[in-house]
């Protein structure tokens, strides 16, 4: 058999619309497909329980969909670079194919294997796979990165059209006698106790469940989109944020699915105008995507760090398992915000709006530091993205690049009478509201609020706010 080609499969759990498995496959060889559980390098940051639970499951279909074309899927587990080293060592294969990553950890390894491998005289190719527009090709007119969304936006709409999602390849053969590791043997699943019978209800995890998601979506939320998506007892998001973020369907996809869709409607019908206005709404909302990873891409200390020097200096309150655990487990006695924490433990997600909401309540009426919570989110959130997790967090404790000014703090009272106006999402994920066993608020929002807003006053007189990502 001659030497195979070999393709590592990370945050792209997918055969449609896979760069680094379309090359293998223009080469005409055997493939060796390849997933490493990397637990071991530098850096990397592990997966979180809902995130682990997600990868069992999406794994799985990706195995059964690499079967269907005629490839096996091999799992190991270590360092990266020691896993390639092997494999290729093994194998004798001649070319290693994976899709970029942007995480600054992520891609130290990266390019070690890639300089590894080529001074060996084995061909490495990363591809663009998961991101529109690389992050290097979206700049201001000085050559700088975007720190702002909207021109940002502008600019990303400015440029050439996404390339089209390219096709599943059939005409592909696998390369035998490649031994790995049994799913069940990394333990991904929880056991002791199973906490994920909510998240087993709530969703499929794999492609084909992401592809028919999309196009329900565009069928039947699209038109209403704009009307609801800010209304949580509404089922009108697309629901694709996990399947995005472990890459088992691509934003190409997504982009030109919306795109086709709405060019096949006739605009001058009421549906037709409001389908369009849905999905530019809709796609806005993948750029946003873009703009985190992007962030991440040029000031990687985002994860960990305030983008804003003078929130160093910021009074944060003492994170006490008390407060910590009312918040996590919803029992703070604000019905939104508990609302919001036992739909994430439930589900292994929660809307949009409501998280704005329960993050505001933990960093301004709570004072808890971001971290905390972008740290909670990690681990429950089954799309826990590590671009849109921190910088959405900083987004709302006012400390990111492009964040809400530090006294915009969300009311949960007024963004429940606003947004769930009957009180359908409170009841749904707090049944005992009206129980005696309910807890009473965990603090005035009132008081909480002006205290937050004296703690910012203090860092805005001892220390300017300086210039983001300084």
């Amino acid at each position: 058999m001659s030497a195979p080609s070999v393709v590592w499969f990370r945050d792209d759990l997918r055969v449609a619309d896979n760069p680094a498995l379309h090359e293998a496959a223009q080469r005409g060889e055997p493939i060796v497909c390849l997933y490493i559980l990397d637990d071991a390098s530098s850096d990397i940051r592990p997966l979180g329980g809902a995130a682990r639970w997600w990868l069992h499951h999406s794994l799985d279909t990706l195995a059964s969909s690499l079967r269907d074309l005629g490839l096996d899927l091999t799992l190991r587990r270590g360092a990266a670079s020691d896993v390639i080293d092997s494999v290729v060592a093994e194998t004798g294969a001649k070319a290693v194919f994976w899709n970029r990553r942007y995480g600054e950890a992520e891609r130290a390894v990266d390019a070690g294997i890639k300089s590894s491998l080529r001074a060996a005289g084995i061909e490495a190719r990363s591809t663009q796979a998961s991101l529109l527009f690389e992050p290097w090709t979206v700049l201001t007119g000085q050559g700088a990165p975007y720190r702002v969304f909207t021109p940002f936006y502008r600019s990303c709409l400015a440029q050439a059209e996404p390339r089209h999602p390219l096709p599943v390849d059939d005409e592909v053969s696998a390369f035998d006698g490649v031994t790995g590791d049994d799913l069940a043997d990394w333990a991904l699943l929880p056991t002791q106790p199973d906490w994920a019978g909510g998240l087993r209800e709530a969703w499929v995890p794999g492609e084909k469940t992401a592809l028919e998601r999309l196009r329900a979506f565009l069928a039947d939320e699209l038109s209403s989109y704009v009307a609801e998506q800010d209304l949580p007892a509404q089922d009108a998001t697309s629901g694709l944020s996990p399947y995005l973020r472990w890459g088992e369907i691509s934003p190409f996809q997504v982009w030109h699915e919306t795109r086709s869709f709405v060019a096949s409607l006739d605009r001058r019908t009421s549906e037709g105008a409001t389908a369009a206005e849905g999905a530019s709404a809709f796609l806005r909302q993948l750029v946003w995507r873009e703009f985190s990873y992007h962030l991440l891409f040029h000031w990687p200390q985002i994860t960990h760090a305030n983008m804003r020097p003078a929130f160093d200096d910021f009074p944060w309150s003492e994170p006490t398992d008390v407060v910590m655990e009312a918040w996590q487990m919803g029992r703070t006695g604000i019905p939104l915000v508990d609302a919001g924490m036992r739909e994430l433990w439930q589900t292994g997600i929660m809307h949009n709006r409501v998280r704005m909401v329960v993050a505001s309540f933990l960093v301004k009426n709570l004072r808890i530091d971001w971290r905390e919570g972008e740290r909670w989110f990690w681990d429950t959130l089954v799309d826990a993205d590590p671009a849109a997790n921190a910088v959405n967090w900083q987004w709302v404790a006012g400390s990111g690049v492009d964040a809400a000014p530090y006294f915009r703090v969300f009311n949960p009272e007024l963004q429940a009478t606003k947004f769930d106006p009957h009180r359908e999402y409170i009841r749904r994920f707090v049944p005992d509201i009206d129980d005696e066993t309910y807890p009473p608020p965990l603090v005035d929002l009132k008081e909480s609020r002006k205290a937050a807003l004296d703690a910012y006053a203090s860092i805005s007189k001892d220390r300017a706010l300086g210039e983001p990502g300084a």
